[in-house]
């Protein structure tokens, strides 16, 4: 998979050029670190924060049970990911045949340069592909206007010890991309 990504902005400058294409054992260390300065944007208390970053650090075994993508820029330098894999039956909506995008998460310093709706765009590519009816996230707070603005629509809590508040779902099914 490579897809890039030199669209011009409103004062018809050129943005950087960026490349996907499919995560490898290298680059989880990239990866990883790319993650942690993420979320330490997030809006959440600092211990909470520090606390919580293992859990979402990917490991090697995870190359081979979700789809991780990363793209980069024009120096080969990751400067964001993604990451899916088939959504667990009791998380989809009305039993929807659903693809479960675990997460995107940018570079700080690259954000709102196109790069989080690029890796979005694969997700949804990839299941359109797969043949999944749609796209599933369980989001954190501050993503939510991010992913409203990509079309998914918020899912209500029908389970308030099971189900994740911030979940979004985008039908995709028999739908150009």
């Amino acid at each position: 998979m490579v897809v890039t990504n030199g669209d011009k902005s409103a004062n018809n400058m050129v943005k950087a050029a960026t490349t996907l294409r499919k995560a490898t054992i290298n680059d989880l260390s990239a990866i990883n670190e790319l993650i942690e300065a993420a979320i330490l944007t997030w809006d959440l208390p600092e211990r909470v924060k520090r606390l919580s970053l293992p859990s979402y650090h990917y490991q090697p075994h995870d190359l081979e049970t979700l789809e991780i993508v990363v793209a980069e820029n024009n120096a080969h330098q990751i400067v964001g990911v993604a990451a899916w894999e088939p959504a667990n039956l009791k998380d989809r909506p009305q039993g929807q045949h659903a693809l479960l995008l675990h997460g995107i998460y940018v570079n700080p310093q690259q954000y709102r340069k196109g790069i989080g709706r690029q890796l979005f765009n694969a997700a949804e590519q990839a299941a359109l592909v797969k043949g999944f009816s749609g796209l599933l996230v369980k989001a954190q707070a501050d993503a939510a206007n991010f992913f409203l603005a990509q079309g998914m629509q918020s899912l209500k809590i029908e389970n308030e010890k099971r189900d994740y508040a911030y979940r979004y779902w985008k039908l995709i099914e028999n739908r150009r991309i």
